[in-house]
Order: C-alpha cells, then structure tokens, then sequence
C-alpha cells in the first residue's frame, strides 16, 4: 500500500509561484520505477492532469495549459514528488492530488491511477 501526503498549497496572487510537494511513503514503492502525476480538480469537473513523470527517464508530460509553467520533479533520497507552479493565473485554481501508479505505463485519466493523496489547495487571484 501506497501513501502519499501533498502539501505547499495556498493563496497566491496572479503572476505568483507555489512549490507542492508529495511526500510518498510505502513498502517497495521506489519514485524512480513507478508513474508519478499531479492532478487539478475544480469543482463540479473531473480530474485533470497537469504533470506526468514516467520512471526513469522515460519522459514528462504537461497540457498545454501549463506548459513552460509548472515543472515536477522527484528526489528519490527523499521520496518525494515536486510540482512547482511558476506565472500562476486564476485558472490554476482548484485542489491539486499527487497520484501514483506502479509500473511504466503513465495514462491521462485518473481513473487508472491507484493511489491518491488527500489534496492540497491552490487559490489564485
């Protein structure tokens, strides 16, 4: 069983930055075998990706509408899963989830993600 705990959400003003962090804990679980992701949820929307991390170096993934904004990133010392959100706009806002899913294949959807944290706030203005 996987756990995994975000934090770093809050209140920023437009044109802002915030770093979310996911701490990821669990018995053979390694960051660098295993896709990592963050999702955005507005209310009365479903999921939606906005950074994949494929194991290894298999590749990153960003919609458009965050590309060249938000980065993540990993430290496998640590365990922990990264999303910094640079030029925040309004639009960002909503609850962000780190999610996980053991093995290579990354997928869009959230429904093929197995483990979720509890979610962090993001507020833009």
């Amino acid at each position: 069983h996987v756990q995994l705990v975000e934090s770093g959400g809050g209140s920023v003003q437009a044109g802002g930055s915030l770093r979310l962090s996911c701490s990821v804990s669990g018995d053979t679980f390694s960051l660098d075998r295993n896709c990592l992701a963050w999702f955005r949820q507005v209310q009365g929307k479903e999921r939606e990706r906005v950074a994949g991390l494929w194991p290894g170096n298999g590749g990153i993934y960003y919609p458009d509408t965050v590309m060249g904004r938000f980065t993540i990133s990993r430290d496998n010392a640590k365990n922990t899963v990264y999303l910094q959100m640079n030029s925040l706009k309004p639009e960002d806002t909503g609850m962000y989830y780190c999610a996980s899913r053991r093995g290579g294949y990354c997928p869009n959807s959230a429904q093929e993600y197995y483990d979720w944290g509890q979610g962090t706030q993001v507020t833009v203005s």
